[in-house]
């Protein structure tokens, strides 16, 4: 297959290396080794429409390199009439690392380095997917302005620009459509499931050195159909993603459940373009959507929802997971400190607990993120995938969730934040509905009871 290399403007600073005993793999997933390793013509960089076909230019572009080698090793560019390769490689270091990091001792002759970020880091290139932690934004719809039961302050366009690399939220089904919705739509609406995934993918196409992970949330696994089946499962899923425009862009896992070992490097996603990872907590459906992931097949979780501000590093989801799964599955550190309001007399809904922000948020300390990172860390020999946080852009300082996950990389956080604004808390609307009145009393006096 003959396939079309092309500039895209932005691809500066990369460059080919050449070797005759390397070994690299193509764009279309075929390995060579040896002597065939060697380039055979010039190459170029693809454009924002990645399609193929052969181009040829002269020059050198620096940083380009096997996707499947350690982050130091060079690899060559090739083009022939069957496979032609461009690959991302990470920066050069001469330092052994610890915790997300695929660098080690090297000699001290200087490599080729890649000056193109990969999700904001150069580093991050060669790393594979399962080995970088990432900032997650709990609730990422949840940014209804004057509403008690908000996650976040700024929109997704918003916390993507700032670096969020993980989206999640809750979602229900009425009258056949998806929502994203917290606990019941009356409390919030954010909008429709499709709507709030059309600007994503508007992020995805313009972003495209940047790999994103979408975590469904299902609040209404639990509901059944007359025969007793799940009323809404992963299928219910397939319709807004496409329709939002997504499917170009979504990785399809080899396997249904993904040990750490089976997740590819971050430059082989982009330059498959396969950049956005689905996952699903509840009601999976491989034959409909084999590219949803059931999160507790590949991924497990400290305590969600906790009023805790411990923040144990302990395994809560799945339930009785093996020692073998705990180590070689992603994992997330949920770090969303919650305070418990009733309305009414009803069961109780979790919020999140807007004055401890600047320490929960904080990068030292008792309670905050990066604490629990470091905990997280000695306690599983690697730090978390995934950190969910709620108001990510509030913090003892501008950035300091990014801060903390900097540090897990072994990076130096090279981000601005955040956003705009930072407003949040518990305001009056001009015409709530009783449901939400009622959530505002409740709120006050919780969040009086912990002044």
């Amino acid at each position: 297959m003959l396939l079309r290399l092309l500039w895209l403007s932005g691809l500066s600073g990369l460059a080919v290396a050449t070797s005759s005993s390397q070994s690299i793999v193509t764009l279309s997933g075929t390995r060579i080794t040896g002597a065939d390793a060697a380039p055979t013509g010039s190459i170029a960089a693809f454009v924002s429409d990645f399609t193929t076909q052969a181009f040829s230019t002269s020059g050198s572009m620096s940083g380009v390199s096997s996707s499947m080698a350690a982050s130091n090793t060079s690899a060559s560019s090739s083009r022939s009439t069957s496979n032609s390769v461009i690959l991302l490689v990470g920066g050069y270091s001469a330092s052994t690392k610890s915790g997300n990091s695929t660098a080690t001792s090297t000699t001290s002759s200087v490599l080729p380095t890649n000056t193109q970020p990969c999700n904001g880091y150069p580093e991050f290139c060669t790393r594979k997917y399962s080995n970088i932690t990432e900032v997650t934004a709990h609730n990422s719809p949840f940014d209804v302005k004057n509403n008690a039961a908000s996650n976040q302050a700024l929109g997704v366009t918003t916390q993507l620009n700032d670096g969020i690399r993980m989206l999640q939220g809750q979602t229900h089904i009425v009258n056949g459509t998806l929502y994203y919705c917290h606990t019941s739509c009356d409390l919030l609406n954010a909008g429709t499931v499709e709507n709030y995934l059309i600007e994503v993918a508007a992020w995805v196409r313009s972003h495209p050195y940047d790999v994103i992970t979408i975590l469904l949330g299902n609040g209404d696994y639990t509901l059944k159909d007359d025969n007793g089946n799940p009323l809404v499962t992963s299928a219910n899923f397939v319709d807004p993603i496409t329709k939002a425009g997504l499917m170009p862009y979504v990785y399809q896992p080899p396997k249904n459940s993904m040990t750490l070992d089976d997740w590819p490097t971050l430059s082989e996603m982009i330059l498959s373009q396969k950049r956005v990872v689905f996952f699903i907590d509840y009601n999976f459906d491989y034959d409909a959507a084999p590219w949803i992931l059931w999160e507790f097949q590949s991924m497990w979780e400290t305590p969600y929802s906790p009023t805790d501000p411990a923040f144990p590093c302990t395994v809560q989801r799945p339930e009785n997971l093996s020692e073998n799964n705990t180590n070689s599955w992603l994992y997330m550190a949920n770090h969303n400190l919650n305070v418990a309001v009733s309305i009414a007399g009803s069961s109780s809904l979790l919020i999140p607990n807007s004055v401890a922000m600047n320490v929960t948020n904080g990068l030292t300390g008792e309670g905050s993120l990066g604490n629990m990172t470091r905990e997280c860390t000695a306690d599983h020999g690697r730090p978390p995938n995934f950190l969910l946080v709620d108001y990510y852009n509030v913090g003892p300082f501008n950035g300091s969730v990014f801060e903390v996950a900097a540090e897990a990389n072994n990076v130096t956080y090279n981000g601005k934040c955040c956003g705009t604004t930072s407003s949040f808390g518990v305001r009056s609307l001009s015409a709530p509905s009783a449901a939400l009145l009622a959530l505002v009393v409740s709120v006050m006096a919780a969040v009086g009871s912990v002044l």
